[in-house]
């Protein structure tokens, strides 16, 4: 029978493990919680906190609502949504990943300094705030809000054509984009607009940059890898090409039931591995119904 692994540096990184933690304690207490988006974009873990009494809402759900509990999930929110729910009386439990915490800060603080120096006549010209991340992905809208929703969000160099070369450019990156990603970036900034009056801040979270070097080298050590991911999960995306550069039978399930499509038969070791969003217990089971399945197809050899 194959040997079977579960990656160890797989599945929820802290902030979501956080985001997590708080949503179960709120929920021990109360017996009932909305979050503000879906908590973690893995559908089965978001289900089984359906079950414990968390309700997912949208920002429009937010208007609605008085006097109330919400949590706002790792990937952090603008101030807009931070004064909405003051002014409906809501409750709020921010489980913002503390990394998204201070790059939320560090924007806000660098922002509001360059308009304090404009009103004064100190700088002639807002510097262009530049955010190397995915349009309308909850982290990056965070961020954009920071800067009353004027920054430029990039995720290639084409999107730099246009900008203003003659004001300073400063550039700060999604927490869980790629570090090689964002050397480009920078690298293709300097050529364009030059060094003077360009400032980088490298503010990509490690625990998830490091992980697409430890995925590929788990996947090149396994005859299959079984990639346990959400249908949402962006991370999820990226990791699940790492392992298929090194690794062609690479397979991508979102449940344990998916693995019955999958022929496994001749794999001498299966790795499992999952994104930043896969919880623990789902990779676990993954791994059970693989064992089930070989147990099967070993007995109907026999």
């Amino acid at each position: 029978m194959a040997r079977i692994e579960i990656d160890s540096n797989s599945g929820f990184c802290f902030g979501v493990v956080t985001a997590i933690q708080k949503a179960e304690e709120e929920l021990r207490r109360s017996g009932s919680l909305m979050c503000l988006g879906d908590i973690v974009h893995n559908a089965s873990e978001v289900e089984r906190l359906r079950r414990l009494g968390l309700r997912t809402i949208t920002h429009e759900d937010l208007k609605n609502l008085n006097d109330t509990t919400v949590l706002l999930r790792a990937h952090g929110e603008p101030p807009s949504t931070y004064r909405l729910l003051r002014s409906r009386n809501i409750t709020v439990v921010d489980a913002t990943c503390p990394v998204v915490l201070r790059l939320q800060q560090r924007i806000k603080e660098a922002y509001d300094k360059a308009a304090a120096e404009v009103a004064r006549g100190e700088r002639q010209l807002m510097p262009i705030f530049i955010i190397y991340g995915k349009e309308g992905h909850a982290e990056v809208n965070g961020l954009v809000g920071q800067t009353d929703g004027e920054a430029v969000v990039i995720q290639n160099a084409a999107q730099l054509d246009g900008l203003d070369t003659t004001r300073d450019w400063l550039l700060y990156s999604q927490t869980t984009m790629s570090l090689e990603g964002f050397r480009e970036i920078v690298e293709e900034i300097k050529m364009r607009h030059g060094e003077e009056g360009f400032e980088y801040f490298d503010s990509i979270c490690r625990q998830v940059a490091t992980r697409s070097v430890k995925m590929r080298e788990f996947a090149a050590t396994h005859s299959a890898v079984v990639f346990v991911t959400g249908a949402k999960s962006s991370n999820g995306k990226v990791l699940l090409e790492e392992c298929r550069k090194v690794n062609p039978r690479t397979y991508a399930v979102t449940e344990a039931s998916e693995v019955s499509a999958i022929d496994l038969s001749d794999a001498e070791t299966i790795g499992i591995c999952g994104a930043t969003s896969t919880p623990a217990w789902l990779m676990e089971e993954v791994a059970e119904m693989i064992e089930r399945k070989m147990d099967g197809s070993k007995g109907d050899g026999e």
